[in-house]
């Protein structure tokens, strides 16, 4: 296994560089910052450090179950995706003969599940515009496949799949298995045409696991917070290896206080389509590729090894993500940012081009 490769720190890139502007657009946070009613909430519960979190997390599963039009039954919260992905694992998987099905690339945090757990990883490639290939997943499923993860969108390429390959693919799962629907950026893709809401496959009975983030839209990565929606018995599974305490007090406030907070989730929304469209205006004009993203960053092919690219943006203090991490060499992959902040990257950018040009 390989470590977890965070973006750089802006302090980092400072101290190494000796500059007082930098602009990070590399690990896909909300630019608009923490909803206010969630911060107002978290403050509140400050107040109460010295006492236990609500083990169940009631009241914000019970808010939760509100949101989405399921049955508290059906909700688990985690301290972020990343959690519940482990707990998956440890749920799911026994060992060498069971098998984990992932698209490639794609989170990382699923290859960790699978070897963790020392049982076999299938990695399927992307098809040429770099969205799972749901067919080849399907066929890459045998009796011993525990769990399938699909993100949708899927990170690092943005895309989306439908809900008719969704749904072929479920078929094929056996007994005892199940299909995962990251949904860590679903609230920039629910609109698309065919977007499948994993939601709505668990109302069904059908055996898929959605998982969701207030990390994206909500704007709270730093208090870690993720849930899953599931069928009954898979919940009550997953409650009984998660850690006791697994969500903390502030945590569960501060969702809380975000779910009420529709203002500044519509914002989100719209600051996000409006920078992807500057971006990829300005990224096209150069004569890049952009990969068309329904999440909050933006896929650029440079037609080069990307790391150079990402060094001299780096010394321009604007901290993207390079491919050469991502599985996709050639590729950066850059958060959307404010107004300034893409005026900014936008500069740097026509500073150092040509860079569609092979070296």
């Amino acid at each position: 296994m390989q470590p977890y490769s965070p973006g750089k720190p802006i302090d980092e890139v400072q101290r190494e560089l000796g500059l007082t502007e930098v602009i990070k657009l590399a690990s896909n946070e909300n630019p608009l910052g923490p909803p206010p009613k969630a911060v107002e909430a978290a403050k509140h519960a400050v107040e109460s450090l010295h006492v236990y979190p609500d083990a169940s997390a009631f009241r914000l599963r019970e808010a939760l179950a509100n949101h989405v039009s399921l049955p508290m039954e059906s909700i688990l919260v985690g301290n972020g995706s990343d959690e519940l992905i482990h707990i998956l694992g440890e749920v799911f998987l026994g060992g060498p003969d069971d098998a984990v099905v992932v698209g490639s690339p794609s989170f990382v945090r699923y290859d960790a599940a699978a070897e963790l757990a020392n049982c076999r990883l299938v990695r399927v490639p992307l098809d040429a515009e770099l969205r799972h290939d749901l067919d080849a997943m399907a066929l890459a499923i045998t009796p011993r496949t525990r769990l399938v993860f699909v993100a949708n969108p899927n990170n690092p390429t943005g895309t989306i799949v439908d809900g008719d390959g969704i749904r072929r693919l479920v078929s094929k799962l056996a007994p005892g298995s199940a299909l995962v629907l990251d949904e860590a950026y679903f609230e920039f893709a629910q609109d698309a045409p065919g977007y499948p809401n994993s939601r709505d496959l668990v109302a069904e009975g059908l055996p898929v696991i959605g998982l969701r983030t207030f990390s994206k839209t909500y704007g709270l990565a730093g208090i870690r917070l993720g849930y899953m929606m599931a069928p009954p018995e898979i919940i009550d599974a997953c409650n009984r290896a998660r850690e006791p305490f697994n969500t903390n007090a502030v945590a569960q406030a501060a969702a809380l206080g975000a779910l009420t907070d529709q203002e500044h989730l519509q914002a989100t929304v719209a600051n996000n389509r409006r920078q992807l469209e500057r971006m990829t205006q300005a990224f096209t004009d150069l004569g890049l590729r952009c990969i068309p993203s329904y999440a909050n960053f933006l896929l650029v092919d440079l037609g080069r090894p990307a790391e150079p690219v990402f060094h001299e943006l780096l010394k321009k203090g604007v901290i993207v993500r390079s491919g050469h991490v991502l599985g996709l060499p050639t590729y950066l992959r850059i958060s959307v940012g404010t107004e300034a902040e893409t005026d900014r990257l936008i500069e740097a950018m026509n500073q150092i081009a040509p860079i569609g040009e092979p070296a």
